[in-house]
């Protein structure tokens, strides 16, 4: 399981037009891919992961500092381009294996505690960011 973390001002994530999860403060946006092999216990492990990692202004995390996530499920995390001009997606999961994975994920940072908005799995999403600072991070449990 693999995620890209942004230390967001704010963020959100827009379905046909229509915003369907917004954080409108700092936080953190979150990319999540999943691959074959991965687990609920490897979902676990990254939920606490966000959860706890000190990126925040002044080595804050977001247990902290009760600060939002948004989550987002993101195949392309697992694309290969290596070889050609053309990416491979084939390490990505397929969609019945991939989304109670990111569900997991959701559901295990909530159960931590946090305030997360998510995106729609599968759909084509518009995601909106202003960066706070220039904090990127890959994931990886």
């Amino acid at each position: 399981m693999r995620a890209v973390v942004q230390r967001v001002s704010s963020a959100s994530v827009s379905v046909d037009g229509s915003v369907v999860g917004a954080i409108d403060e700092p936080g953190l946006l979150v990319l999540v891919g999943v691959t074959h092999g991965d687990t609920p216990a490897e979902a676990a492990r990254l939920a606490a992961k966000l959860w706890g990692l000190r990126i925040l202004h002044g080595e804050k995390s977001c247990s902290d500092v009760a600060a939002p996530l948004l989550v987002i499920s993101q195949f392309t995390l697992y694309g290969d381009a290596r070889k050609g001009r053309r990416p491979t997606w084939q390490a990505a999961a397929p969609g019945p294996v991939a989304e109670p994975l990111v569900d997991a994920v959701v559901a295990g940072l909530r159960t931590l505690g946090a305030h997360v908005e998510t995106g729609v799995f599968g759909a084509d999403m518009r995601v909106a960011l202003v960066n706070d600072g220039p904090i990127t991070l890959i994931v990886d449990v």
